[in-house]
C-alpha cells in the first residue's frame, strides 16, 4: 500500500477535488497532516509516507514543514526548492532571466531614495509588488512620481518584509492573461483570465475561459517549468506584440475554475503525478 501524506491547511476546494481523486486509487492512503494545531519534531516523522503532497495555503509552512519531511528523507510534491523559487518573485524573475525566457524587467532596491530612482528609471507606469505573496494582494500600478513616493514611503513603515522592493515593468495587457496548467514539466490546459482592472487574477473577479494550447505557448511554458524544476505548476503568462512572456510561476495551484472550463481533469493528472512519484 503506498502512503501519501496530505499537507493542508483547510480544505478548500481544490483539496476536496483531490482527496476525491486520490480515493480513485485502491492501492493509496491517504494521511491527512494539517500544517497547525502541532508541533513538528525536525529529528523524525510522525508517520511514515512515501511522499508528501504539499497543499498549504501559508507558503512559509509549507516550506519548512516540506524541509522537516525531506530532511527524513521522504519526497515532497512540489519540493521545498521548487516552493521556494515559486514563492520568492525575485527569485522566479532571476531564474527566468537565467534561462533566456521572456519575463517583464525587474529592478530591486532596498532602500527609499533608491526604490524611488528605480521606479523613474523603469517608467511610468509601473509595478511594486512584495517579494513574498499571492492572489493579486499589496500590488500597486505606479501611474506618477507623486503616487510612487507615497507608496515607497507607504511600504517602507510596514516592516522588513516590505523593505525589500521589487519594482517591475508593466505589461498593457489586452483586458486578460494566461494562466497555463502544468503536471511534470509538460502543459496540460490553459486558461484566458479576463478583467476590466489590470489584476486578473479569479479570486479578484477575473473570468475564467479556455484558452488553446498553442505550440509558442507549449513552448514557453515547458521551459518555464524546466528553469523552476517541475512538479504541479501554474504559469502566469502575457501576451505582447514580441510573443508571449512570463510574469509569475505559483507552486500550490488553484484550479477549481478551470476543470469546467478547460474540459480536463486537473487534480486527476496531479493526483496520477503524484502517485507514480510515491512508487518511483
Amino acid at each position: 500500500m503506498t502512503k501519501i501524506g496530505f499537507l493542508y491547511t483547510r480544505l478548500r476546494a481544490e483539496e476536496k477535488y483531490l482527496l476525491d481523486e486520490l480515493e480513485k486509487h485502491a492501492d493509496v492512503e491517504v494521511v491527512r497532516i494539517k500544517d497547525d494545531g502541532h508541533f513538528f519534531d525536525i529529528s523524525s516523522i510522525a508517520e511514515s509516507v512515501d511522499v508528501l503532497f504539499e497543499r498549504s495555503v501559508s507558503y512559509s509552512r509549507g516550506v519548512y514543514i516540506s524541509k522537516i519531511y525531506e530532511a527524513n528523507g521522504v519526497k515532497v510534491v512540489n519540493s521545498a526548492d521548487v516552493a521556494e523559487r515559486c514563492g520568492d518573485k525575485y527569485v522566479t524573475s532571476q531564474l527566468l532571466v537565467q534561462n533566456g525566457i521572456a519575463t517583464p524587467r525587474v529592478y530591486m532596491a532596498f532602500d527609499e531614495e533608491s526604490a524611488l530612482k528605480a521606479v523613474d528609471a523603469m517608467g511610468y507606469p509601473c509595478v511594486l509588488k512584495p517579494v513574498v505573496g499571492s492572489w493579486g494582494r499589496l500590488l500597486a500600478k505606479v501611474d506618477s512620481r507623486h503616487a510612487a513616493e507615497s507608496l515607497i514611503e507607504h511600504k517602507s513603515t510596514l516592516g522588513v518584509n516590505h523593505q525589500v522592493f521589487y519594482i517591475q515593468e508593466y505589461i498593457n495587457k489586452p483586458g486578460r492573461d494566461i494562466r497555463a496548467f502544468v503536471v511534470g514539466d509538460e502543459p496540460i490546459a490553459a486558461i484566458y483570465r479576463t478583467s476590466e482592472s489590470w489584476i486578473t487574477n479569479t479570486a479578484r473577479g477575473g473570468v475564467a475561459s479556455n484558452c488553446p494550447l498553442t505550440p509558442e505557448l507549449t513552448e514557453i511554458c515547458h521551459r518555464t517549468a524546466k528553469a523552476i524544476g517541475g512538479g504541479l505548476l501554474a504559469i502566469d503568462v502575457f501576451e505582447t506584440e514580441n510573443g508571449f512572456t512570463v510574469n509569475e510561476v505559483n507552486h500550490t495551484m488553484e484550479f477549481r475554475n478551470s476543470i469546467t472550463t478547460t474540459g480536463v481533469n486537473i487534480p486527476a493528472l496531479m493526483v496520477d503525478y503524484v502517485v507514480k512519484q510515491a512508487k518511483a
